[in-house]
């Protein structure tokens, strides 16, 4: 039997530029229901219900919602808070007292714990209430899922970053390294690879998290390359760890930034680049390095969007509410490849996904875990979306040198 009362929406951890696309398909779509009596948006997640900080969405314009859904970022705003029982206590007093019996809320792994923390307290409590974790993660570590909401549009930033960066370390050589967002998982990092058109460009070398990083090996491979073809381009993954499994960047921070989930706060303080570029220098006496950290850029960049992503972040959100209304289960949401290319959604037991990390599989990765594999290629090429542009280079024959000849 349909359950009947307010739905209440909420966005958790990190934004992206298609988490909107979730938060409308979830209005949009509980509005036709009539069960529902009300949608609410919880504004900065759980801490927003806590306090009962709710939007009334039922009365948000249909035109509007659709102008937020293509406006990246959280337009609810979002937290990092991890509820406890004593938490989960509070907000069943909020859900009880405002009648809520569907609860969406859109994240990653730590988000599908809480939510999965939540359906547990509401069945202790004896409240009726559907919970459904909403896929979202420019990380893609989210575990059953092919790949993840957010992760296609941050992955075309980094490839179109990438692509730049080659004609620019082209144009006068050097070295340039580019630290890229990922804690665990390197599929962020990786995706760089796609900027390889002619067989000179770079990125030459992909460290990533699943591979442990060896500073000698890292050395060895940036001088061949940078011997035989003038330049270098190194993408890294902020999570590279060393043979022991401790990052790179937890080695060089006096004072480490822990967040509400226990994670180490790696992005942002630019020391991995900083370290790596000056060894550089000073092991193989290389004058021309540089290096950037692409800290929050890749999350909510305007105007690059992959338009795959944005139409699975409106499916999701939607294929949420009509699991919630029609099947009347709680669940992760998850999606599943099933073919070139098209995809299917899924509810999974939270189990399987909550607080778990999925990595980069190993045929992705190269033997010499500095690079990845045709078949990563392959898996990440249609989650860019279309209309992703191509540079070109001059092909015009030299001309002989008379000069030089003559002497």
């Amino acid at each position: 039997m349909a359950l009947v009362g307010k739905v209440l929406v909420a966005q958790g951890g990190g934004p992206t530029a298609v988490i909107n696309q979730s938060l409308a398909g979830i209005v949009l779509e509980a509005r036709k229901f009539r069960q529902v009596t009300k949608v609410y948006g919880a504004v900065k997640g759980v801490r927003g219900i806590v306090n009962e900080d709710f939007l009334d969405l039922t009365k948000e314009t249909t035109h509007n919602l659709e102008q937020v859904a293509v406006t990246p970022s959280s337009a609810l705003l979002s937290t990092r808070e991890k509820p406890d029982s004593r938490y989960c206590h509070e907000i069943f007093k909020v859900l009880k007292a405002h009648n809520i019996r569907y609860f969406f809320y859109i994240g990653g792994n730590d988000s599908a714990e809480t939510v999965r923390i939540v359906n547990e307290e509401a069945e202790i409590a004896g409240h009726d209430l559907r919970a459904i974790h909403v896929p979202k993660t420019i990380d893609n570590d989210l575990m059953v899922n092919d790949h993840t909401p957010g992760y296609g549009s941050a992955a075309r930033f980094v490839t179109q970053a990438f692509m730049g960066i080659n004609l620019d370390v082209r144009s006068l050589s050097g070295v340039y390294i580019g630290v890229v967002m990922g804690r665990n998982a390197g599929f962020l990092a990786a995706a760089s690879a796609i900027a390889q058109k002619y067989p000179a460009d770079g990125p030459h070398l992909i460290y990533l998290p699943e591979r442990k990083f060896v500073i000698d090996d890292f050395l060895s491979d940036v001088k061949e390359i940078y011997d035989r073809l003038g330049m270098c381009i190194v993408a890294v993954s902020e999570g590279i760890q060393d043979s022991d499994g401790k990052p790179i960047a937890t080695m060089l921070c006096k004072e480490l930034e822990v967040d509400d989930h226990g994670n180490v706060q790696l992005a942002g303080t630019g020391i991995l680049g900083d370290l790596l570029s000056q060894t550089i220098k000073d092991k193989l006496k290389i004058s021309r390095v540089r290096s950037d950290t692409f800290g929050y850029l890749q999350r909510s960049f305007v105007g690059c969007v992959s338009d795959v992503d944005q139409h699975e972040a409106r499916e999701v959100g939607e294929r949420a509410v009509q699991m919630a209304m029609w099947d009347n289960r709680d669940g992760s949401v998850t999606i599943h490849r099933t073919g070139y290319y098209s995809v299917d959604y899924q509810l999974t037991p939270f189990e399987e996904v909550a607080a778990k990390t999925k990595l980069m599989p190993d045929e992705f990765i190269n033997a010499a875990g500095n690079h990845v594999t045709d078949a990563f290629k392959f898996y990440v090429r249609p989650l860019l979306g279309s209309g992703l542009q191509s540079p070109s280079q001059l092909r015009a024959p030299r001309v002989a040198k008379l000069m030089m000849e003559s002497k």
